[in-house]
């Protein structure tokens, strides 16, 4: 597995003048941590990528968070941040911030773990003492949302709400690669979304998938990976070979 993990990212960093790096922050950037203001990503993951925006032609942060939110925390300049999983690129989701706002106010969840973003709501179960209480909880939420006409889908320890737009972190990828006419092409993520940014790598003439995986990683993601390393500390020597 080492040498086919070589040879990708070899063939990757033999042209970085016709590659694109596509990141997401947390989990893959920066641990999880259990309150999402608290992530702050290691000095040593901003020198790397200072390193990586001078040597490819694209380097990209494509986040669940707000795109503000990920370029305030990273402080790296070159990066292009797309925030919202890929919707803050879409024109027609801005009339859906004041649906998900309300959505967020009126639910039973405590507030506390009640995340309002730009264009998304999540609600946290992490530190929660009864798992399975929580999620049949959440389903309810999950069910009133859909009958409003937004998406709920979980991922790590969360359940979000979105607008019904067609926009996710895979056609942010696409746009940008097609923006930038690139064939070539790394895609690195740790949970459920992610899975979208690595299908908008197929057909590239060269596709590197790396899964940051851990116990709460979905099998879905390490079955559409090229590459899976065990943490962001292992995933940052991954960068360096680039």
């Amino acid at each position: 597995m080492s040498g086919a993990r070589d040879d990708l990212l070899a063939r990757l960093a033999a042209a970085p003048e016709e590659a694109g790096l596509f990141l997401d922050f947390d989990g893959v950037l920066t641990p999880i941590v259990d309150r999402p203001e608290d992530a702050v990503p290691p000095p040593e993951t901003r020198a790397e990528l200072e390193r990586l925006v001078g040597r490819y032609a694209l380097v990209a942060v494509v986040s669940g968070r707000v795109g503000e939110d990920v370029r305030t925390r990273l402080g790296v300049g070159g990066i292009v941040y797309v925030g919202s999983h890929g919707l803050e690129a879409e024109p027609q989701a801005d009339r859906w911030r004041r649906t998900l706002a309300a959505f967020a106010a009126d639910s039973p969840w405590p507030q506390e773990g009640v995340e309002v973003k730009a264009l998304a709501v999540a609600f946290h179960f992490r530190d929660h003492p009864d798992e399975r209480k929580a999620v049949r909880r959440l389903d309810a939420i999950a069910d009133s949302a859909r009958e409003q006409g937004l998406v709920a889908r979980y991922g790590r320890k969360i359940l979000e709400v979105l607008p019904p737009v067609g926009s996710n972190k895979g056609t942010a990828v696409q746009h940008l690669l097609e923006e930038r006419g690139l064939r070539r092409a790394l895609a690195a993520g740790d949970d459920t979304t992610d899975i979208d940014s690595f299908a908008a790598l197929d057909g590239l003439e060269v596709a590197v998938r790396v899964a940051v995986t851990s116990a709460e990683a979905p099998a879905a993601l390490l079955d559409a990976a090229d590459l899976v390393v065990e943490s962001t500390e292992e995933f940052l020597t991954l960068l360096r070979r680039l």
